[in-house]
């Protein structure tokens, strides 16, 4: 294959793709959809801080600080989620 034909039909390519992305339309996103969302981030971010502190307290026998600590290490993390999410929803 020439280059002139190379270039030829990743111009066609393109100009498909092009296309095809601006004949799709954006739906808006549910609200139901939103809050389960930033509850799953808020929800996992204490657990995974909750079992994380679970599993150091066994492994150092410091229970039960160390799962007192992730938890609310867990917490914060979550609600710092939910705001960067409210953030970037509000652009």
């Amino acid at each position: 294959m020439s280059g002139d034909q190379f270039k030829t039909r990743l111009k066609i390519a393109k100009d498909k793709i092009s296309r095809k992305n601006s004949q799709k339309k954006v739906e808006p996103k549910s609200n139901i959809g939103t809050a389960f969302k930033m509850s799953t981030e808020l929800v996992s971010a204490v657990v995974v801080g909750t079992i994380i502190g679970f599993i150091l307290d066994n492994w150092f026998g410091t229970k039960p600080w160390l799962i007192l600590i992730f938890f609310f290490v867990g917490v914060i993390a979550g609600i710092m989620n939910v705001v960067k999410s409210a953030k970037k929803m509000q652009k």
